[in-house]
């Protein structure tokens, strides 16, 4: 994934990250580099002309809070008020009386110069996911939908929107509708709305990209705590637990990962404790979810009946796993948008629908040339998963494909088999 920047506004790199305790005082600036300790570079020039004596200066979204003490020149100063890691590249929010100062920033293209430059490698290099930050409308998605249709010819780049402003807000549905995947940015998105506010906006994100078979990952301060020390929280322990309970796609580590002391422990951690959960949730009844058809082709109704057919096959019968045969990944999302009681093996001869299967709930992808006769393939599915212990022979299993066959047309067919 090639993540852009957009008009977010950051503090410039540091070599590792920085306590800040009250009544420190710190220097803003748009100054060049470099810069001495305690001096921070600022992404935005017009910064110093945004920000007023008494602004309260916020460092990736509430980590640390500062009050602003004097401006001179290019730089800013400012002073302590909430303790906390500032860390490298940080982004920069500012409020006047408590409530959020949209500076000219916000006038600003969602998508830079930078940005469009990131891109262009981004596609040469043939990435699998294009990120948007603070994306205001589905114009700009749908723009870079066109430019990496007309650079490559093909649509196999899916775009991602990040859901961290309060400029989305009012959009959201077309911006979910236009987008491929949402991200909900928790760190930058708690900077603009109250904080109260953000777990129901996550969740009516996560609803509404179900609804709409988009996946959505969540991120952002999932194990924050983890990068400075060892163990998470437990507070952060059933935060993860509650975004696995509302049945996001992804969970994905921004600064744990990043810039942190441990971040092979934050990944280790936050994969058990999302597998311990799934596997509890996955024996819980969850309320009905109103799904619409989302399918506007006539095949494309087909599938998606197919697999709703197959996804009530499976839960009734108790099925071990889903087999789906897919080469553009269509029919592995209907399926992962249902939510079945089993796990999803999904198989594909190309390998960048396998990298972007991944991102599905429950599908577990894999790269596998088709042959010409479909029982061909399955059983040739069946000695692949057996061999890595994720069947065994005689678990029932149910089969979806919609493979063209070396002759004739599309055949779309739900099985129910047994390992063999």
């Amino acid at each position: 994934m090639l993540d852009t920047e957009g008009s977010e506004v950051h503090i410039s790199a540091v070599a590792k990250p920085m306590r800040a305790e009250e009544g420190d005082e710190f220097t803003f600036t748009v100054r060049k580099p470099p810069y001495p300790d305690g001096v921070f570079g600022v992404s935005y020039d017009a910064f110093i002309y945004d920000v007023e004596v008494g602004d309260e200066v916020v460092v990736d979204g509430g980590m640390v809070r500062l009050e602003v003490q004097q401006i001179a020149g290019p730089d800013v100063l400012c002073r302590c008020v909430d303790p906390g890691l500032i860390l490298s590249r940080a982004n920069l929010t500012f409020r006047r009386q408590g409530k959020l100062v949209r500076g000219q920033n916000a006038r600003l293209s969602v998508i830079t110069a930078k940005d469009w430059e990131h891109i262009d490698f981004g596609v040469e290099e043939g990435v699998d996911f294009i990120a948007i930050s603070f994306v205001k409308s589905a114009d700009v998605i749908s723009n870079l939908k066109s430019y990496i249709q007309r650079r490559t010819g093909s649509h196999s780049i899916e775009i991602v929107a990040k859901i961290e402003s309060i400029g989305s807000m009012p959009n959201l549905h077309e911006i979910a509708q236009a987008a491929d995947v949402l991200m909900v940015a928790r760190g930058d998105l708690g900077a603009q709305i109250d904080i109260e506010e953000v777990p129901s906006v996550q969740k009516d994100v996560v609803v509404k990209g179900r609804k709409l078979g988009k996946p959505v990952i969540v991120a952002s301060h999932l194990l924050q705590s983890m990068i400075e020390h060892p163990i998470p929280t437990r507070a952060e322990v059933a935060d993860i637990a509650d975004c696995v309970r509302q049945q996001a796609d992804a969970l994905m580590l921004c600064g744990e990962s990043a810039v942190g002391a441990y971040p092979g422990k934050s990944i280790d951690v936050l994969k058990s404790v999302a597998t311990q959960v799934e596997e509890w949730s996955r024996q819980e009844k969850f309320g009905v979810v109103s799904l619409p058809q989302i399918a506007t082709s006539d095949d494309g109704r087909v599938s998606e009946e197919l697999c709703a057919g197959a996804v009530s096959t499976a839960n009734k019968l108790k099925a071990r796993a889903i087999f789906v045969y897919t080469r553009r990944g269509h029919m592995a999302n209907y399926l992962s948008r249902l939510r079945p009681d089993c796990p999803i093996f999904a198989f594909t001869d190309s390998s960048s629908v396998r990298r972007r299967m991944n991102l599905r709930w429950g599908v577990m992808p894999f790269r596998m040339s088709f042959g010409a006769h479909p029982d061909d393939n399955i059983m040739r599915a069946f000695k692949f998963l057996k061999m890595r212990k994720l069947v065994s022979g005689g678990d029932l299993v149910v089969v979806v494909s919609d493979i063209r066959p070396a002759e004739g047309d599309v055949v779309r067919s739900v099985q129910i088999r047994h390992v063999r």
